[in-house]
């Protein structure tokens, strides 16, 4: 499950070192710029692409996944 957490600048130091105490959380800060829709997005999209790797699931082309939308 991913999370998204909107934190202070002043706090983030804080919270990164308590986040990666915990050995079954993987945290890191999203790169300037990046809003959290895309943050979200790319978060699916990677979760989606590892599953087709696993082979939890099958891969479309893209003309395929234009057809659905």
């Amino acid at each position: 499950m991913k999370i998204v957490l909107d934190i202070p600048d002043s706090k983030v130091g804080f919270m990164m070192e308590l986040l990666q105490s915990l050995s079954f959380v993987k945290a890191k800060p999203l790169p300037v710029g990046v809003s959290n829709e895309k943050a979200l997005f790319l978060g699916e999209a990677v979760e989606e692409l590892n599953d087709v790797l696993a082979g939890k699931t099958q891969a479309h082309n893209a003309y395929e996944l234009l057809d659905n939308v």
